[in-house]
């Protein structure tokens, strides 16, 4: 990983100042979650408002000498701003305050250095990083930024900044080569998939909205969940047996966050392509949250962004475990279809519900019959066993077997070309 972080929590001081010229301001309280998943420990949170950020230093300097002295007291490793700073803001409140300064887009950076498991999310991760830190290279080099010179390296020469710039593009170069070759075998799979006609149904949601846990209830896995934000980083597929539907392939994708950077956004675009090519989506939202509505509104912005906003959806309102009074159920829109559920992931209250519902909008053709099969038909038979759409199956005293069954259309009908049998013949 480019960045190796200290294995303790490092003491930081916060600051979030509210700017009158935005209207779409950052949430404190996210912004502490943040932090803390980060692994810092705040100390000292200062706030304050301004109209316009400073070009200089971003706050104004009775801001700036309230943080120095709270740096200076509580002896603060870090200072953490909720906000974008640009590289030059960066150098001059590192120089002010004698210390690191990160912007809200450095601790996003840092969670997923942290959060990364997979050799793919890895990449994405050094990517997104290089390409944030190319232009903040400046202030670790300064004492370095001259010509060289001396026998055989005299002419015009690069600094030590030139060199190490070109050193991380290379590396950017290298690390897109082996991000493309990846992706050309995550689309192979997803080929494969979709030539066996496999549904595919992504969970999408704000950060730390419960999609793993209800990957886990749904999917019966132990994919790492817990109560912070950004648990999940690499989107992980499992395959489910949907209710009178069949096979299908779950996807659990990393949580969005308002104001995701857009770097970031692109150095995640395979593991979000998952989203835009899924037959349905899960949007999961934590109930629970008193902020839900703009936490999902936040969360279509990015799923417009990366195309997936035509993609059909499910809302599924999780926690309902911490609302007094508050029952599974499924509401349908006026044309009858599923368009919310209420569940709870930790208790598995209403993921049966859930289950159905999705069947019922993946399975919107699907064939529900009798078949008359003869003993030659058993290798159909076993075939539509194996797919979990027999519902139920009688034998006549001759070896005929009737079986009553649910599955999608066209799998019935690929079957049938298979076996190279036409629907009439089998009653």
């Amino acid at each position: 990983m480019f960045f190796e972080r200290p294995d303790r929590g490092e003491t930081a001081i916060l600051v979030h100042i509210g700017l009158e010229a935005e209207h779409d301001q950052e949430d404190p309280l996210e912004f502490e979650e943040l932090v803390l998943s980060a692994g810092a420990v705040p100390v000292c949170f200062i706030k304050g408002t301004r109209k316009r950020p400073d070009a200089g230093h971003f706050v104004g300097s009775g801001k700036l000498d309230e943080i120095a002295a709270a740096v200076k007291e509580h002896q603060a490793e870090l200072v953490l701003f909720n906000h974008a700073l640009t590289p030059s803001q960066e150098r001059n409140l590192e120089k002010r305050l004698e210390c690191r300064v990160l912007d809200r887009t450095g601790i996003i950076l840092d969670i997923f250095a942290q959060r990364a498991r997979s050799y793919e999310g890895k990449l994405q991760v050094e990517l997104a990083q290089l390409e944030h830190t190319v232009t903040r290279l400046k202030r670790g080099w300064t004492h370095l930024d001259r010509q060289k010179g001396g026998i055989g390296l005299k002419g015009a020469g690069e600094t030590q900044l030139e060199l190490d710039q070109r050193m991380i593009r290379q590396r950017i170069k290298n690390i897109n080569k082996a991000l493309i070759k990846v992706r050309g075998q995550r689309e192979q799979g997803r080929r494969s998939r979709q030539r066996a006609e496999i549904p595919t149904i992504s969970l999408v949601g704000y950060t730390n909205a419960g999609k793993s846990s209800l990957f886990n209830a749904m999917a019966g896995e132990n994919t790492y969940a817990a109560d912070q934000l950004f648990a999940t980083l690499d989107s992980t597929l499992r395959r489910i047996q949907l209710p009178n539907f069949g096979g299908a392939i779950l996807a659990d994708t990393v949580g969005f966050i308002s104001h995701l950077p857009h770097k970031l956004v692109e150095a995640f675009r395979a593991t979000l392509e998952e989203t835009t090519q899924a037959a349905l989506l899960l949007h999961v939202i934590d109930a629970a949250n008193e902020n839900h509505e703009y936490l999902t509104g936040q969360v279509n912005e990015v799923l417009t962004e990366i195309g997936a906003d035509q993609v059909p959806c499910l809302l599924v309102y999780n926690k309902i475990d911490l609302l007094p009074d508050r029952l599974p159920m499924l509401e349908r829109n006026e044309e009858g279809k599923p368009v919310r559920i209420w569940v709870s992931a930790r208790t598995g209250a209403g993921i049966d519900i859930l289950l159905a519902a999705i069947s019922e909008l993946l399975g919107e053709d699907v064939v529900q019959r009798t078949l008359t099969l003869l003993p030659a038909h058993g290798r159909l038979r076993a075939r539509l066993y194996a797919k979990g759409a027999v519902r139920h199956e009688t034998m006549d005293e001759n070896g005929g077997v009737s079986l009553d069954i649910s599955l999608p259309r066209h799998d019935f009908d690929r079957l049938l070309a298979e076996e190279g049998l036409a629907p009439e013949e089998l009653g």
